[in-house]
């Protein structure tokens, strides 16, 4: 589906006010903010982006040069932050990641405490890892496959993670009789409850073993390190989490935690990043930009020529299609924006100032002819 103008999603003109546009902003999202009875996240969403896009200058003038090609796909409208003027709005700007940390949770606790003592007898999962890859500019563009080690808790080679040593079996826990679970009595308050918790002995399982094994003592895993490879798919931004499920730390009995790869992104000395696009900047002199002329652009691609029609004003700028960011979940990329800086000399020879003087007198002259 394309995107709708983002002066339609607003409401307003395109010649308005900075003002104008935060208050039309201001409007929608109280009308549309999720966290408000009624409310519309895409609808909000769309609002939001198209703040972000309009409320800042540069965004905004290549968005009405290029249209949605310019300004990348409106970097930070996939969240509720970034642009929202309001204070106390909740929400988050970016990538989310929720993490499962098992049994025992809060939720576990309100529910045992208010909800009848009820506790899960499932098993266990083992403990989420987290880990960082740091990526140069091109890598995190084009995507790159890397191989890191780390030192996890790993199922014991020697019983499998059973806990139990080979030849034996498991027994009915004698503390809890095979429940997996004893009777708690709290003093609170409301005076004494009984509340269900998950037997220490068995955690939870119900047996035992009748002998643990002897190379995890039971624990039911080791210490080893791991070679993981990792593909990063390209187009991936700095700051984004990468999840492998059950690539974590093992744990007796119960499926593997998940391992979480944050990314980070090393600055490039001449490109920066802005959604999809790449910019950058470059530097002619103003007879090239009277005239006009052709230069050569460093993009992630290698060098490519483009041309500057005569008459170019400091700051306009060009856009080269396909040569910026790969879209993460398409074969699309965005495009590379060239800024153009033309040079002014601070220091000329009698001769130039002669021939700008000239210059000058011809111009005057040709207005009044």
């Amino acid at each position: 589906m394309s995107k709708r103008d983002y002066y339609e999603v607003l409401g307003v003109e395109k010649n308005a006010s900075d003002d104008e546009i935060k208050k039309a902003f201001r409007k929608l999202a109280v009308k549309y903010h999720p966290d408000k009875e009624g409310g519309d996240e895409t609808k909000f969403k769309e609002a939001n982006e198209a703040y972000e896009v309009l409320k800042d200058k540069q965004k905004r003038q290549r968005y009405d040069q290029f249209g949605h090609a310019g300004v990348g796909g409106a970097s930070g409208g996939g969240g509720y932050g970034g642009g929202n003027p309001f204070e106390g709005f909740g929400g988050f700007n970016g990538q989310n990641v929720h993490f499962d940390f098992g049994d025992g949770g809060l939720g576990d606790i309100f529910g045992q405490f208010f909800g009848g003592g009820q506790t899960s007898r499932g098993p266990q999962r083992g403990r989420d890892v987290e880990t960082q890859i740091n990526l140069s500019f091109e890598e995190a563009i084009f995507g790159v496959e890397r191989e890191i080690e780390l030192h996890l808790d790993d199922e014991c080679s020697h019983c499998k993670g059973t806990t139990v040593e080979p030849g034996h079996s498991m027994k009915t826990c004698e503390t809890c009789k095979g429940a997996g679970q004893r009777t708690r009595v709290m003093n609170t308050m409301f005076g004494a409850i009984q509340q269900a918790v998950v037997c220490d002995d068995c955690n939870g399982r119900g047996k035992v073993p009748e002998k643990v094994c002897s190379v995890c003592r039971g624990k039911g895993t080791e210490r080893r390190k791991q070679a993981i490879t990792i593909k990063i798919p390209a187009g991936i931004d700095d700051g984004a989490t990468i999840r492998l499920k059950e690539r974590g730390e093992a744990m007796a009995n119960g499926p593997k935690g998940d391992l979480y790869v944050h990314i980070r992104v090393k600055a490039h000395k001449k490109f920066t990043r802005e959604g999809d696009l790449i910019l950058s900047e470059e530097h002619i002199s103003m007879v090239d930009a009277a005239l006009g002329t052709e230069i050569d652009v460093d993009t992630v691609d290698g060098t490519v020529k483009m041309k500057v029609p005569a008459g170019t004003q400091s700051g306009t700028d060009f856009k080269l299609s396909s040569h910026g960011v790969p879209h993460l979940r398409s074969e699309r990329r965005g495009a590379h924006i060239v800024s153009i800086i033309v040079d002014i000399p601070t220091k000329l020879s009698k001769k130039q100032k002669e021939l700008l003087e000239q210059f000058d007198t011809a111009k005057k002259r040709s207005l009044f002819s």
